[in-house]
């Protein structure tokens, strides 16, 4: 993640932090000691950002999840720069709730994390979700911020249909438009490589992965149900190939 503009709310920076990584440093409280205890999670987030956790029984951070739910998740966008202190990371503060039947939720952790279908299956694998209380961002020398988890958190309340329709419309993309999604990756993020796939879309953007590596695609405005979406992603589409065309016009130049 490149550091945050000066004018970009505090808050729409936490949810680009949030939205654009798939790793997180989970801290939780001991179960017994109560001492800190920090380990490594892949994580996903929900429609509304929120953090979004598929871990074993028979890891530390779980045991000490069952007995204290509250925990914090580093989010670290500083991979890559020169001098990361310049970079944004947040610490999300909340408590963390198993949420096992949620099927929709069970298949967008999937979709970001294909090799986590094989885990979902096993008894001692539990999906939980992190109900954000407090976020700290420092964005960068200077740049220090405490929020409240409602003013972090998108509203996603009008966007239900979305949700609702968020493993059709990505199955739609990548069986039907797959050299789109290609598009989207290379002309429009400068990603390489074949195989890029669509994993979700929330009312912000579109997430894409390959092989382990992820890439996010900023709408220009929020969408709300399957039409909107649609709309947003012929458009980016559009755009993709008229770069693709200046492109390939310049090289035959």
């Amino acid at each position: 993640m490149h550091p945050p503009s000066e004018s970009e709310h505090p808050a729409v920076t936490v949810r680009r932090l949030l939205r654009e990584q798939r790793r997180a440093a989970l801290g939780t409280l001991s179960a017994g000691s109560g001492e800190p205890y920090v380990s490594l999670a892949m994580v996903t987030v929900d429609h509304d950002a929120s953090p979004v956790l598929l871990i074993s029984d028979l890891a530390d951070h779980t045991r000490n999840i069952r007995e204290d739910p509250r925990v914090s998740l580093l989010f670290d966008g500083t991979v890559g720069l020169p001098v990361p202190l310049t970079g944004a990371r947040a610490t999300v503060q909340g408590r963390a709730r198993c949420v096992d039947g949620d099927a929709r939720l069970a298949r967008r952790y999937v979709a970001h994390h294909p090799d986590a279908e094989l885990y979902l299956g096993f008894k001692d694998f539990h999906l939980f979700r992190v109900e954000v209380t407090r976020v700290h961002l420092v964005a960068g020398f200077g740049r220090i911020h405490w929020l409240d988890g409602k003013e972090v958190l998108f509203d996603a309340t009008g966007a239900r249909a979305l949700a609702e329709a968020e493993a059709e419309i990505v199955a739609h993309m990548n069986e039907d438009h797959a050299d789109a999604v290609q598009l989207y990756a290379e002309r429009l993020l400068g990603r390489t490589g074949g195989g890029w796939k669509l994993a979700g879309v929330d009312p912000e953007g579109a997430d894409l992965v390959r092989e382990g590596e992820t890439a996010r695609l900023w709408f220009d405005k929020p969408v709300h149900d399957a039409e909107s979406c649609r709309v947003e992603l012929v458009r980016l589409v559009k755009w993709a190939r008229s770069l693709d065309r200046e492109a390939g016009a310049g090289a035959s130049g």
